[in-house]
């Protein structure tokens, strides 16, 4: 009994935890200022399929709660994980990077097939959906360094087709700001703690998520019907 109530004890400071990890405030999504019909442009170049089934690629999006959820919900995803990217190991855990002085971003590490969703079409999906690319170090209720918009790469062509798309939404006007997003080469991802693993798909009732996070996934299902899928991966 005594080791049940233990557990049960453990199980609610992790979610507590888990709860205030992207914000204690609870507002509405912030909304994207885009192209008409609220899809930015498509990318002009993009990463060539080649033979590969397997592809990684991590995007930082603020809070990464949504942005695991999301991803999720992307046709031909394999899988997504929560995590910490742009800082080192030995400061990848939540109650240090939230300090926001860690150089991490909460991050999401996308696993995909690149014969079904090419990277160009989770970067469109991303700048459409994931994460508002205009503000710095904030996105929705969110604030510190630690919820900026950040791409991280993982090959030299991700970098190529990453910042050509960046040049392009700039061209074509597809934000009434500039995009502050930055795009780096991956030096390592570290898997968050068990907590933030598919938080949304466990706690989809969460005020935070449901302010914050369904509005995204309702975005994706409505702005790209064709990727998107309603069983999470």
């Amino acid at each position: 009994m005594a080791m049940r109530i233990l557990v049960r004890l453990l199980s609610a400071l992790a979610l507590c935890a888990a709860v205030a990890a992207c914000g204690s405030e609870v507002a509405p999504v912030s909304e994207h200022t885009t192209s008409p019909g609220g899809v930015v442009p498509a990318p002009a170049v993009d990463v060539p399929a080649g033979t590969a089934r397997t592809a990684t690629a991590v995007f930082a999006g603020g809070c990464f709660w949504g942005v695991q959820a999301v991803y999720q919900h992307v046709d031909g995803v394999l899988g997504a994980v929560s995590g910490y990217a742009g800082g080192t190991k030995d400061t990848a855990d939540y109650k240090t990077v939230s300090a926001g002085k860690t150089g991490h971003a909460e991050s999401v590490e996308v696993t995909f097939d690149p014969s079904v969703v090419s990277y160009g079409k989770l970067l469109q999906i991303f700048f459409t959906v994931v994460a508002d690319p205009t503000t710095l170090n904030a996105q929705g209720p969110d604030r510190g360094t630690q919820y900026r918009t950040e791409i991280f790469t993982t090959s030299a062509e991700q970098a190529d087709v990453a910042n050509a798309y960046i040049a392009q939404l700039g061209s074509a006007h597809a934000f009434s700001e500039p995009i502050v997003t930055k795009v780096s080469t991956l030096d390592g991802f570290y898997r968050a703690e068990d907590y933030h693993q598919n938080f949304l798909a466990m706690n989809p009732d969460n005020p935070y998520i449901v302010a914050n996070d369904m509005p995204k996934l309702d975005a994706l299902q409505k702005l790209f019907p064709a990727e998107y899928r309603p069983q999470p991966s």
